[in-house]
């Protein structure tokens, strides 16, 4: 499992969001404030429900990834880094595994 991916594509998105670029969607997402944001958020949600219901896998990973990409633009318009929810879960892990 490749999981330096997210790491990738966490500074990515960071990055886009401290040097914007007219033609990054990134960067288009971020001016568009947290309305479009948020709005983008619910409908890749419901692409990704959708295909969890009704598609073959590698579609449904396609979604997620879609979702997990605009969760992660989502975090950074409200100065979230996703190494924070990272951080979040760890924690949860240890408390759990630790009892």
């Amino acid at each position: 499992m490749n999981t330096d991916i997210i790491v990738k594509l966490n500074e990515t998105i960071k990055n886009y969001k401290e040097n914007p670029s007219d033609s990054s969607y990134t960067c288009k997402l971020f001016q568009g404030g947290e309305n479009k944001i948020i709005k983008k958020l619910g409908e890749e949600n419901a692409e990704f429900i959708k295909a969890f219901l009704t598609e073959p896998k590698d579609k449904i990973a396609s979604e997620a990834a879609d979702y997990l990409y605009h969760l992660i633009v989502a975090l950074h318009y409200k100065d979230i880094d996703f190494a924070d929810v990272l951080s979040v879960l760890t924690s949860r892990h240890q408390e759990k595994t630790s009892k």
